[in-house]
């Protein structure tokens, strides 16, 4: 029987684990050695909706404490209206940052347990525009050797049919575009080539950069500057070759900073994360900017988590494959989407966003939220 009214919110539970990566990993800025899922289930109608979030543990307290006081009593199956009491709520402590993301993993819950409630796919409640979304292979991490790089690049395209495949820049300005030959040697014209600096360039050393790898013809430079510097964006975006995209936003947390970001002119593609813009309401209003600019959408990281919004997101060119997450997503989750022909597709068979989580795998990854 479908549950059409009164589907209270009735629990929240919250949970952190850090994962270690399977090497030492960086980018143009920064260097990890784990990644920690902050996972939230929120249960109502006899039915539990996951959703999750790649940040800090301390979210935990956050979500079970406040939002959770916050939450619970509403309805369900109306997922817009939760949101903006979450959203009010976290006025004096700051909307964005690590509040944001905690937001999003409870967004994406609420909508995940609303699709089970009523017994439908997530990308079919959402209003499907596709059955699939293309990915591109994302990794390429600066601190990978000249051979890990050309290998794990080569991969994407030989085994999983991406048309896309992107690499980390800006650790070593000066090898960089020795490595963009070679990421280019190693796919040949099989797909197309990105880079992401990751802010590590200032507009002028991003703009000699950009000239030297469109010798290797790079379509997409993510980031050349920081994504702060809506005037240094526009103007790499301005004077980039022809045939190289300018793309950014991945660290926004808000609707309104997609909104100045596209109002700057800033990017050629914009950029937004599911797990940190306020999750699947917030991304189809970011969707809903994007078309109405004129600008296309593309999903950072969380590929599981993205692929039912993404199937209903106006303009949306593809999703990040990220290595971390895809690797995390198939070791705790069921249900994680397998790529195909450059693209993953979700299963119709599957209620809600299909995922589930495996506790007794990710038991021995549990941090405290102080951690």
């Amino acid at each position: 029987m479908i549950v059409l009214s009164g589907a209270r919110i009735d629990g929240v539970r919250a949970m952190a684990f850090r994962i270690p990566t399977d090497r030492p990993e960086a980018d143009g800025t920064i260097s990890w050695d784990s990644t920690t899922l902050v996972l939230v289930e929120v249960s109502g109608g006899g039915r539990i909706g996951l959703g999750y979030t790649y940040a800090s543990a301390s979210l935990v307290g956050l979500i079970k404490g406040k939002l959770a006081s916050v939450v619970t009593g509403l309805d369900a199956l109306h997922p817009p209206a939760v949101y903006a009491a979450m959203m009010s709520s976290v006025r004096n402590l700051g909307q964005k940052g690590l509040a944001a993301t905690a937001i999003s993993a409870l967004d994406s819950a609420i909508h995940d347990l609303k699709a089970r409630l009523l017994h439908l796919p997530l990308f079919v409640l959402l209003g499907g525009l596709r059955d699939s979304v293309p990915i591109y292979g994302s990794g390429g991490f600066t601190s990978c050797s000249n051979e890990e790089l050309c290998q794990q690049l080569a991969g994407w395209v030989a085994r999983d049919g991406c048309a896309f495949v992107k690499m980390k820049v800006g650790s070593n300005p000066a090898e960089d575009p020795e490595r963009v030959r070679l990421a280019r040697a190693a796919i040949g014209q099989r797909a197309a080539l990105f880079v992401d600096a990751n802010g590590a360039y200032g507009v002028r050393q991003a703009l000699q950069q950009a000239s030297l790898f469109a010798e290797q013809e790079v379509a997409w430079f993510e980031e050349p500057v920081s994504s702060d510097d809506l005037a240094g964006l526009h103007d790499v975006r301005r004077r980039a070759p022809v045939g190289m995209d300018i793309a950014a936003g991945e660290y926004s947390y808000t609707i309104d900073d997609v909104r100045g970001m596209l109002q700057a002119r800033a990017v050629d593609v914009q950029q937004a994360d599911v797990t940190r813009c306020g999750g699947i309401t917030a991304f189809l209003r970011i969707a809903a900017l994007c078309e109405a600019f004129h600008v296309d959408l593309s999903g950072h990281c969380a590929p599981a988590l993205h692929l039912h919004v993404a199937c209903a997101a106006a303009r949306l060119r593809h999703l990040e494959w990220f290595h971390d997450h895809v690797r995390i997503e198939h070791m705790l989750f069921d249900g994680a989407p397998v790529p195909a022909a450059g693209r993953i597709r979700p299963d119709p068979s599957r209620p809600g966003n299909g995922l589930t989580f495996k506790h007794k795998d990710a038991a021995r990854y549990a941090v405290s939220e102080a951690a």
